[in-house]
């Protein structure tokens, strides 16, 4: 079993213990490197609509006549390599960008992420982390109080005050367990977990 450091908003400090298999498995980053760019790529909507040579308005008709002009040959405006002609191979709407990534590969990956952030000290356990109130200067306060920044926050559950006065402040996400992804936990400084999130994350990734 590993132990991580848990503190609470008054400063005290306990240790919880933790799963080896999710919080202490070697760094694999050719792994690591799948899992991002399959996320990234699931993340992408085709939207691009381009035109093919058959698709471009205009008239079909030749262009010179075939031969005896010095030119090159040719035959509709709509030809690739004349602008204003149409794509080659046109981008449509039905470009599927999606990757597949197993279940196993996915769990494996998301555990290397977490074992690293904590072998680097970047993974920080507090006690619990709700508000109040709406108000984003209360979020700040607690912030402070925890001497936080730049950091993603996990949760086991997102409350309504909570999502309020964190929605709008800059360097900062607050999320549920359910909702984690690898590119979030790679792109801020620090992670931030609750007690109850941790036993949340070792039931999903074990």
């Amino acid at each position: 079993m590993v132990k991580i450091s848990c503190r609470s908003e008054s400063g005290q400090v306990t240790s919880i213990d933790v799963s080896d298999s999710v919080f202490d498995r070697a760094y694999n980053e050719s792994l690591v490197h799948q899992l991002v760019t399959a996320y990234l790529a699931n993340a992408r909507s085709a939207t691009r609509a381009q035109k093919g040579r058959s698709e471009v308005a205009g008239s079909t008709r030749k262009q010179w006549r075939q031969k005896g002009t010095g030119r090159a040959r040719t035959g509709a405006a709509s030809n690739p390599l004349w602008s204003g002609g149409g794509k080659i191979f046109p981008n449509k709407p039905t470009e599927n960008f999606s990757k597949k990534i197993n279940r196993k590969m996915y769990r494996a990956g998301m555990c290397t992420i977490f074992s690293q952030l904590l072998r680097n000290s970047k993974l920080i356990a507090v006690s619990e982390f709700q508000i109040e109130s709406k108000k984003t200067k209360d979020f700040l306060q607690k912030l402070r109080n925890f001497q936080l920044e730049n950091v993603i926050i996990i949760t086991d559950e997102v409350g309504e005050n909570l999502y309020l006065a964190s929605r709008n402040v800059p360097n900062i996400k607050v999320i549920d367990v359910d909702l984690m992804d690898p590119v979030s936990l790679l792109s801020y400084e620090n992670v931030v977990i609750t007690r109850e999130a941790v036993d949340k994350i070792e039931s999903v990734l074990q």
